[in-house]
């Protein structure tokens, strides 16, 4: 191949690699402004808020760290299929039963972490909540410009082997909001030694 060729067939190719990846980049963000926007929704109408009245009557939305792609990870999942149930510490003195589903490895800003993916054994029993997963952790931002007591995000089973973490779409309990909720607190093992810059912010910060 002539070099002027190989050089036509090395851009082509560049550009049209760079172009698979600002198509892949905009469908994940509109996905992460679209979970904005439907929380936002939720969070406004009074059937669904936890926001009291008078707070929910000036609200217009929560805040969000900026999206930041690299915070969307692509994890290995480890299946933990022995666990026994047990009662998750709440914020009062309830205690849901939950039990450790499996394991999630991922790296994140060049470093390796694990947290656990947990199920509820009554949750499951619904057919809206059948594939349900649950992810509660704990990072450095909390307390500070994240809510103190951990955020959560949802998850369904995977099919493999593989499971998208998206911290994004990490949100915070409703006791973030109010002290009138029963909310689970993150174990012990789900605390992340960095700073997830990523989801929703702290409510007492810009209240």
């Amino acid at each position: 191949m002539k070099p002027y060729l190989f050089l036509a067939f090395v851009f082509l190719f560049s550009a049209c690699f760079s172009t698979k990846i600002s198509k892949n980049e905009a469908v994940h963000k509109d996905q992460i402004l679209h979970f904005q926007k439907e929380l936002d929704a939720e969070y406004s109408n009074k059937e669904k808020s936890p926001l009291s009245d008078e707070d929910r009557a000036s609200f217009t939305g929560l805040q969000y760290f900026d999206i930041d792609l690299s915070y969307r990870v692509v994890a290995q999942f480890i299946r933990t299929p022995d666990e026994k149930p047990f009662p998750m510490e709440t914020t009062k003195e309830r205690t849901p039963i939950y039990v450790k589903y499996g394991e999630i490895h991922f790296q994140l800003k060049e470093e390796e972490f694990k947290l656990n993916i947990y199920q509820n054994p009554q949750m499951i029993k619904m057919e809206q909540y059948r594939d349900y997963l649950f992810l509660p952790f704990m990072d450095l931002t909390n307390g500070e410009s994240s809510y103190g007591g951990g955020r959560y995000i949802d998850l369904t089973i995977p099919k493999g082997k593989k499971i998208i973490i998206d911290f994004n779409k990490a949100y915070n309990p409703y006791c973030a909001y109010s002290d009138e909720y029963s909310c689970p607190i993150p174990p012990r093992e789900n605390t992340l030694d960095t700073e997830i810059k990523a989801g929703v912010k702290s409510w007492k910060e810009y209240k």
